[in-house]
């Protein structure tokens, strides 16, 4: 759809014009009046630094805590660009250097020898070749001297067959989208050869509480259309009070600035709001009256905050007596994370 109006110069390759594919990404008013819905709330500076990234020969890196949206905002920037965003790499600490350039067929290699025919391409090797978006995964994750094949491939964007003799050539439009999450970092910090091939993008957190709340409304919506839970399940007020939770635990404060919090080592991040509201609303859909309670909140509230079941413990018994206990019209929530937790 914003293929058919979008007249503006596209890099070859591209389905959509740099600025469709912010459009596509943030979402707007197209001239004949259609409204694209928004993949992504956020700023629109860091979209257009992303996309604009992608137009050039530099690779995107995008890094942030868990939940920043990292592999949301990667998968549809392939979708808009090149029309597929499975090309993709799954970073995992025991991967080898066949899963970023190429491996082989054993059987072909073992009748016929080293062929054309016995190479198995993978996704980056085959976005080369069509000149297409390929996204890498959780790249910190994946061991040094392995990230280090992408050095040639993102500078050169060559890659070279010496078992016969030969090399890809990237078709004009090829580029790749790597995520990493900042609580990985130094687990296999990217080398200084390889960091200068990307231009990276940190993806934030959002800044206000209702812009949070926006988001996970929004997500929460989307999903339950999937899912087949109603709406109405989700009351805009239980998904405040959720995230309010979330952002005064992940920032150490209230949201008045008036109370010092102690953090737990969760992130707390908007996917884990998303994910406990959807969770609330599946059990009131199911088992409740069909709108989120204190009760369903609770039940999958506790276990997104308390990963360390000492420290963590602790930290969220704390919160839950000094801050929710006293806050007006909040006492249900208190006594309904008391309930379930007893009865665990």
């Amino acid at each position: 759809m914003i293929a058919e109006t979008d007249d503006r110069p596209k890099p070859e390759n591209w389905q959509l014009s740099p600025r469709g594919v912010v459009t596509y990404i943030l979402g707007g008013k197209l001239e004949n009046g259609t409204e694209i819905q928004p993949k992504y709330y956020g700023k629109r500076r860091i979209i257009e630094i992303a996309v604009a990234t992608l137009a050039t020969d530099r690779a995107l890196l995008l890094t942030g805590i868990p939940g920043t949206a990292k592999t949301w905002v990667s998968e549809h920037l392939a979708a808009a660009i090149s029309g597929n965003s499975r090309l993709l790499v799954q970073g995992t600490a025991g991967m080898t250097e066949e899963a970023l350039r190429y491996g082989w067929n054993y059987a072909s290699l073992l009748a016929e020898g080293p062929s054309a025919a016995a190479v198995v391409a993978s996704p980056v090797m085959t976005a080369m070749q069509e000149g297409k978006i390929v996204r890498v995964e959780e790249l910190t994750r994946i061991p040094s001297d392995v990230q280090d094949a992408l050095i040639t491939i993102l500078s050169e964007k060559v890659l070279p067959i010496p078992e016969l003799n030969t090399d890809v050539q990237a078709r004009t439009g090829f580029n790749l989208i790597a995520t990493a999450n900042d609580r990985d970092r130094g687990i296999n910090e990217l080398s200084s050869a390889l960091r200068r091939r990307f231009n990276t993008v940190v993806m934030p957190l959002p800044e206000t509480l209702e812009e949070e709340v926006n988001i996970v409304r929004n997500r929460v919506s989307q999903l339950g259309q999937t899912l087949a839970l109603p709406e109405e399940a989700a009351p805009i007020a239980e998904i405040q009070r959720l995230v309010t939770i979330f952002r005064e635990l992940r920032n150490g404060k209230t949201e008045d600035g008036r109370t010092r919090v102690k953090s737990p080592s969760s992130t707390l991040s908007t996917a884990e709001a998303i994910s406990v509201v959807n969770s609330g609303q599946a059990l009131a859909t199911h088992f409740g009256n069909g709108v989120i309670s204190a009760r369903d909140l609770a039940t999958a509230l506790s276990g997104a905050i308390v990963k360390d079941p000492v420290a963590d413990e602790k930290v969220w018994r704390e919160y839950l007596d000094t801050v929710v206990r006293s806050r007006a019209n909040w006492r249900d929530l208190y006594d309904a994370v008391l309930e379930v937790r007893n009865e665990e």
